[in-house]
């Protein structure tokens, strides 16, 4: 679909609508991530099917995109290896089967936003009506109020339409952050909804009980709010973020307040809200299993297999760094850490560019900055909408590249002129 290209000038109403389906569809797989209670998820049965389909239209890797397929390539090779030391394969070849999926989403995310990144819109737009929908589940189901609505829930924490709360909190954070760009910028007439998506996807984060992602959600609204004070010049436009900021910072705090009323959820709250859980700081809990996890896996350079950790210790690695070392080698780790770092300095170099993609990659970049935090104490590896910030960044990365290319063939030109002129 990106690569059926009408001759310039002319109108192909039938290439148009192809471009309008193939846009919709993308919107639709991004909304589809939302909803992943049961795998393969619906989002991987249609993506999949998605991802064939524009690879048969024509799907275009450029050089731009290339380094992101070669990292999540070698990514996967190591992952590949680790499975030849285990002695019982068990559901290793499918957990490798979903990483190498969501690896691919990335690439192909990364290529459709290149191609046209008018597509960012419609997808941050899917993405927020997963958010509250998914949110909606999971408060309706924490208060039991629809049939049902414990299969939205977890040891008393909302999780929507997910597996497990950890990984429903984090989701919100971009759809969010998309919001509350859109207040501190959009029209006034547009805050009261926007107010009421963020209060919603807001109070379902809360009700998740993820330490992980309480953090996320304060130190991303931080960031946007400190990069849109760094970018805009004006003096008027910085009190307006200032003051909206405040007046959202005071209306989080209440709804705070008047849920922690509520004798359920204040119990959880002050539970969770210790630093240090039996968990995490008892006999093989999570930092001792962190310690003795990068000490093994100095000896493995094959690492030892996907979901063998847990054989070992009484639970999963809880760190994406360590999880890359056991189920993915030092190859996956090297090939990891380098994807990382190449996205984040790729964000960090363009984000507050004046360009149209950069309300999108800047938001993605400061979710995708916190994620690298939490990593610290939970897995990612399988976190679909993980993969989706790493696309969207390096397809906005891509525009960036070939703008500048651009501008860079055309000023030769111009000083031509301008001389033939003089």
């Amino acid at each position: 679909m990106s690569a059926i290209v009408a001759p310039a000038g002319v109108f192909r109403p039938q290439l148009a609508a192809f471009g309008l389906i193939g846009s919709a569809a993308v919107a639709f797989g991004v909304f589809l991530q939302g909803f992943v209670i049961v795998e393969p998820a619906p989002h991987e049965l249609f993506v999949a099917a998605l991802i064939g389909v524009w690879a048969f239209c024509g799907l275009r890797i450029s050089r731009s995109t290339a380094p992101l397929f070669t990292l999540l390539m070698l990514f996967m090779t190591g992952g590949l290896m680790s499975l030849t030391v285990m002695e019982d394969l068990d559901v290793a070849p499918m957990y490798m089967a979903i990483s190498g999926f969501l690896a691919i989403t990335s690439i192909f995310y990364a290529a459709i936003i290149e191609a046209r990144h008018e597509r960012l819109k419609l997808m941050f737009r899917a993405w927020v009506g997963a958010g509250i929908g998914t949110a909606t589940l999971g408060i309706l189901g924490y208060f039991g109020a629809i049939p049902g609505g414990e299969a939205f829930t977890r040891y008393d924490r909302a999780m929507g339409a997910f597996q497990d709360p950890n990984v429903f909190g984090p989701f919100l954070v971009a759809p969010s952050l998309f919001l509350i760009h859109g207040v501190l910028k959009g029209r006034l007439i547009d805050l009261p909804l926007r107010a009421l998506g963020i209060l919603v996807m807001a109070f379902g984060l809360f009700l998740s009980f993820s330490r992980a992602a309480w953090a996320l959600y304060l130190f991303s609204a931080c960031m946007l709010v400190f990069i849109m004070l760094l970018k805009e010049r004006t003096g008027a436009f910085r009190l307006k973020i200032f003051v909206i900021a405040l007046g959202g910072v005071i209306l989080m705090v209440t709804a705070l307040v008047v849920a922690l009323q509520i004798p359920q959820v204040a119990d959880l709250f002050s539970n969770r809200t210790q630093l240090v859980q039996d968990y995490d700081g008892g006999h093989l809990g999570r930092f001792e299993r962190h310690r003795i996890g990068f000490l093994m896996s100095m000896e493995k350079p094959l690492g030892i297999g996907p979901m063998m950790f847990s054989k070992i210790f009484p639970e999963d690695e809880h760190n994406i760094w360590l999880k890359t070392l056991t189920s993915y080698g030092w190859l996956g780790f090297v090939s990891y850490v380098t994807l990382i770092v190449w996205t984040l300095s790729i964000g960090f170099r363009f984000m507050l560019l004046e360009r149209p993609w950069q309300p999108y990659m800047m938001i993605a970049w400061i979710v995708l900055l916190g994620h690298v935090g939490i990593g610290n104490v939970i897995d990612t590896d399988h976190w679909r909408h993980f993969y989706l910030l790493l696309g969207i960044i390096w397809g906005c990365g891509a525009l960036e590249y070939r703008y500048s290319r651009r501008s860079q063939a055309q000023s030769p030109y111009q000083t031509t002129s301008e001389g033939a002129a003089a």
